[in-house]
């Protein structure tokens, strides 16, 4: 006879006083949290000026969300995916609609860049201010064909917002790329003596 392989055996308990045994039903199991959908609707306040972006976005998902594991490799996962190429059709939108699009990609070409992201989270503590901050920057460079390299400074801030959880952020054109000259390493002469 051939052992059969139970999976998982039901839950029993010995009845008392009757010597047999009772099958008890399982407790309910409670299904995954899944990351809420993302609200793209009434964000407003987006603006395009020639010399600055500012956006308002739904918060990315938290660092959990954003990768998953596949054959032994971390990589942004469809939930990581699904945000970014949101964040690219809400701002393509945007800079279609703008009689500024134009100079500021022209600014684009030949400046460095400033972004300043303000979380507002539900709760003070329940997400890490800086888990959002890859994500969110590489969806923004993306989305305009920009290499997130051209960002020389970087702002973090993290406020509350119970009723209406959001991310704003703010791409900044700062000094143009000829001022930033690679300097040339300056030899010792001679060995300095040290101090006594």
């Amino acid at each position: 006879m051939r052992p059969i392989r139970i999976q998982s055996f039901p839950q029993l308990q010995q009845t008392r006083g009757k010597g047999g045994l009772v099958l008890l039903s399982r407790p309910p199991q409670r299904a995954k949290a899944a990351p809420s959908q993302q609200d793209w609707r009434n964000l407003g306040g987006d603006t395009l000026q020639p010399q600055e972006l500012f956006v308002v976005l739904p918060l990315p998902p938290s660092i959990n969300h954003q990768y998953a594991t596949v054959n032994g490799r971390r990589v942004l996962s469809s939930i990581g995916r699904h945000y970014k190429k949101s964040v690219e059709k809400h701002l393509s939108a945007i800079l279609h609609q703008s009689p500024h699009r134009a100079d500021f990609f022209e600014g684009l070409g030949n400046h460095m860049l400033g972004l300043s992201i303000r979380f507002y989270f539900k709760t003070a503590l329940r997400r890490d201010l800086d888990g959002g901050l890859k994500i969110a920057q590489d969806a923004i460079c993306q989305a305009i064909s920009l290499n997130d390299n051209r960002i020389t400074e970087i702002h973090l801030h993290k406020d509350l917002d119970a009723v209406r959880p959001r991310m704003e952020c703010t791409l900044t054109l700062h000094r143009p790329l000829a001022t930033l000259r690679k300097t040339t390493r300056q030899r010792l002469t001679a060995v300095p003596t040290p101090r006594q």
